[in-house]
């Protein structure tokens, strides 16, 4: 089982910037890629961005160009950092761990695939 803990995340403004952790532990070793999804009330959840554990990333089509992933050296640990934050960006971020090409791909499969609790991000002026 693999345990995942974000941190970060809150209110910002239009234009604002935030940036998001995520910490993984437990069976960690195996982990193909982790990520990022988001649900907004009333939507369903959708993929933010997700890295491989050799670099390579996926974005969402609306964060193109505004979000940026990364992980640590022992790709245990992601980052998000989100710039020119938008009210439509208002959602609960989750991070996600897949042992499969999975979350890359759209699906977490809950034999392979953990989340995290989640974590709240608002953006209003």
């Amino acid at each position: 089982q693999v345990h995942l803990v974000e941190s970060g995340g809150g209110w910002a403004v239009p234009g604002g910037s935030l940036t998001l952790s995520c910490g993984a532990s437990g069976s960690v070793s195996g982990l193909y890629a982790m990520g990022w999804y988001r649900q907004a009330v009333g939507k369903s959840r959708e993929l933010v961005a997700t890295i491989t554990t050799t670099g390579t990333t996926t974005y969402g089509h609306s964060v193109k160009g505004r979000f940026s992933i990364s992980n640590s050296h022992d790709k245990n640990t992601i980052s998000l950092q989100m710039n020119n934050l938008q009210p439509d960006d208002t959602a609960v971020y989750y991070c996600n761990a897949d042992r499969t090409m999975g979350i890359v791909r759209g699906a977490c499969i809950p034999a392979v695939c953990s989340w995290g609790q989640g974590t709240q991000v608002t953006v209003s002026s």
